[in-house]
This record gives C-alpha cells, sequence and structure tokens, in this order.
C-alpha cells in the first residue's frame, strides 16, 4: 500500500465509519480494488500521479464496477494525506446514503 493508502486504511479498519466493515486490496472480477465495503457496495480507490495518463483504463473499470451496483469514490492521495478527516466524511455520508432506512 502507498502512503496515502496506509492512512486512509486506518481511518476505515475495525469499523470505525457507522460499523461499516471495510476489506483492502479486494478482488472483484479481474480487477483489485483498494477498498470495499461489500454491505454498502462502496468502493474508496485511492490515485497517485499515474492515474492521470490511466483515464481510460479507469473509465473502463468504472463502468464495470458500476454494473455491479458498486458505488466508486476516488481520491487523490494528496486529498488523504492533506485532508483525510474531510475525506472520511465523504466516505461516511457516502455510506450513509447507501445505508437502507430504519
Amino acid at each position: 500500500m502507498t502512503e496515502a493508502e496506509r492512512k486512509l486504511w486506518r481511518g476505515l479498519r475495525m469499523r470505525q465509519l457507522h460499523g461499516h466493515k471495510f476489506r483492502r486490496q479486494f478482488s472483484l472480477g479481474n480487477f483489485i480494488v483498494d477498498f470495499v465495503c461489500l454491505e454498502a457496495r462502496l468502493i474508496i480507490e485511492v490515485d497517485g500521479g499515474q492515474h492521470a495518463d490511466e483515464k481510460y483504463g479507469d473509465a473502463k473499470r468504472d463502468t464495470w464496477l458500476k454494473s455491479q451496483n458498486f458505488h466508486v469514490l476516488r481520491y487523490w492521495n494528496n486529498q488523504v494525506l492533506n485532508e483525510l478527516d474531510a475525506v472520511l466524511e465523504d466516505i461516511t455520508r457516502a455510506l450513509d446514503a447507501a445505508s437502507p432506512p430504519p
């Protein structure tokens, strides 16, 4: 894992976000996603500078993941490293939106 992925993982592991379980480096189809919450069908990707050149591959991958009813959130490394609280709040909002009403 990259430094940004390790930092984000510390905020996602052990059901810290509303009790949701995240898995890291998880295989879905032909892809490995950085983080996934299977119950909320939410994928978190942390991208470095190399992804600026891989937009076509990322778009193809996101299209397939969305066809499997997953929602994909992408963050740049510097967002995670410098604005972790804001990233975790954004993820929490996505989890809340994905959770069924009581």
